[in-house]
């Protein structure tokens, strides 16, 4: 029990300087198997720049986290089909605001 505690305060800690060092794949799966795709509740795409150094396609089931291969035939044609389970991104606020200008501006002249 000890041991599982000194884990968790560690990567808590570690987490907090190193931020996004713990969600990188460090491994991935050049199969996957029959009936994973259909029970993927979202997934991310993992760049081979900065903090990750590998491509992958990380899937996320009941709470777990499997990072498999961009290349697989069908996972590329899963993401397709599965846009929509991907975290979008928030418009960054500076832009919104530039768009607002503009806008404005447009309607003044």
């Amino acid at each position: 029990l000890p041991d599982r505690n000194a884990r968790g305060m560690c990567q808590a800690v570690c987490s907090a300087l190193f931020p996004g060092a713990f969600n990188c794949c460090t491994k991935i799966s050049d199969e996957i198997p029959k009936g994973i795709l259909q029970r993927v509740e979202r997934f991310e795409i993992q760049k081979a720049d900065g903090l990750c150094h590998l491509e992958a396609v990380i899937l996320y089931i009941e709470g777990r986290k499997f990072c498999v291969s961009p290349r697989i035939r069908k996972v590329k044609k899963w993401m397709k089909k599965n846009k929509h389970r991907t975290p979008r991104k928030k418009p960054h606020g500076r832009k919104q605001r530039r768009i607002r200008v503009i806008k404005r501006k447009g309607k003044k002249q």
